[in-house]
C-alpha cells in the first residue's frame, strides 16, 4: 500500500507578515499536497477576535475566517479530522490536528507541557486503512532544548505504550530541533527513520565524499531538510519519522507561494508500506 503524507506548521492561519488571514489559501495549498494524511501544527480551534473581524460578513473573501474550527474547515467534506487542544487563552485556543482520507478509529491528546509558558501536546490517532491500522503522532515540541528532551522522552513512552508490537508508525511535526540532537534517540528507541535519511544513503556509484568517508570508516551524516523560514529555509525544524514504511520520495515545498502562507515550509513524502 502506498500512502502520501505531509506535515505543515500553518502559523495559526495567518501570514508571517502583518498577520493577514490565510485560511482559505491554506486550504487550497493543502489540496496541492495530494496527501492521504496531513499533520498540522499551530491550528486555531477558536479565535473570537479574528472571527469578529474577518468572519462571513466581511466583504474580502480572501480574508475569510471560518465560523468553526480550522481543522474542520481544512478537512471539508472529503477528509476526516482530529484536533488536540494545547494552548488556551481568553479569546480562543490552538493545537495540533490531523487530516486523513482514512477513518480515524481512535485519538488521544497527550499533554507534554514542560512549563507554564508553553503548552505543548502530542496528538495520537489510529487510522483504519485497507491494509492495517497506522499509528500517527502529530508533534510540536518546545522552544527550549531541555523541554524538547523531556517531551521527546514522553513521545517515546507514548509510542512504546500505544504501538508496542512494531506496528506501522508515522511521527511528524515541528520538532524545533534545529541542532538535530533528537533524531538518534528516536531511531534507537523506536526503530524509526526520518524520511530524508533514505535520500541521504549513498548510491552504488557514490561521490568523492562517499569514497573519503569509506576510507576513513565514517558513515554519512544524516540530517533532516531545511524548512524554516519558509522564504529562505535554513533551520531544520520539521520532520517526518516512519516505521514499517519504505520512503519513495520526500521534498520540501518552498518559494514565494509558500512564504506567503506560513513561516514554515511544508514537507511532503511518498511512502510504501513494508
Amino acid at each position: 500500500m502506498k500512502i502520501r503524507v505531509a506535515t505543515y506548521n500553518i502559523h495559526k492561519g495567518v501570514s508571517s507578515f502583518r498577520s493577514t488571514p490565510r485560511v482559505l489559501a491554506l486550504k487550497k495549498a493543502i489540496g496541492l499536497f495530494d496527501a492521504n494524511v496531513v499533520f498540522l501544527q499551530e491550528v486555531q480551534g477558536r479565535h473570537d477576535r479574528h472571527q469578529a473581524r474577518y468572519g462571513e460578513k466581511v466583504r474580502k473573501p480572501h480574508h475569510h475566517w471560518p465560523e468553526g474550527s480550522q481543522h474542520e474547515f481544512l478537512a471539508g467534506e472529503d477528509l476526516h479530522s482530529a484536533y488536540g487542544m494545547n494552548a488556551v487563552y481568553d479569546h480562543g485556543h490552538h493545537g495540533n490536528a490531523l487530516l486523513s482520507a482514512y477513518p480515524i478509529a481512535n485519538m488521544h491528546n497527550h499533554d507534554v507541557s514542560d512549563h507554564a509558558y508553553e503548552q505543548r501536546g502530542i496528538l495520537h490517532c489510529i487510522l483504519e486503512t485497507p491494509s492495517c491500522n497506522i499509528h500517527c503522532y502529530v508533534v510540536h515540541l518546545g522552544l527550549f532544548e531541555g523541554s524538547r528532551r523531556r517531551q521527546t522522552d514522553a513521545l517515546i513512552n507514548a509510542v512504546q505504550d500505544s504501538a508496542p508490537n512494531g506496528e506501522p508508525v508515522i511521527i511528524a511535526g515541528d520538532f524545533n530541533d534545529w541542532r538535530n540532537t533528537l533524531s538518534d534517540c528516536l531511531r534507537l528507541k523506536l526503530g524509526v527513520v526520518e524520511v530524508f535519511d533514505e535520500l541521504a544513503k549513498p548510491s552504488r556509484i557514490g561521490g568523492i565524499g562517499d569514497m573519503v568517508r569509506g576510507v576513513a570508516g565514517r558513515e554519512r551524516r544524516l540530517v533532516p531538510a531545511r524548512t524554516f523560514p519558509a522564504a529562505m529555509p535554513w533551520f531544520r525544524l520539521d520532520r517526518i519519522y516512519v516505521r514499517g514504511f519504505s520512503v519513495e520520495h520526500a521534498e520540501v515545498l518552498h518559494g514565494p507561494q509558500w512564504a506567503k502562507l506560513s513561516d514554515h515550509a511544508p514537507i511532503v513524502a511518498s511512502l510504501q508500506l513494508a
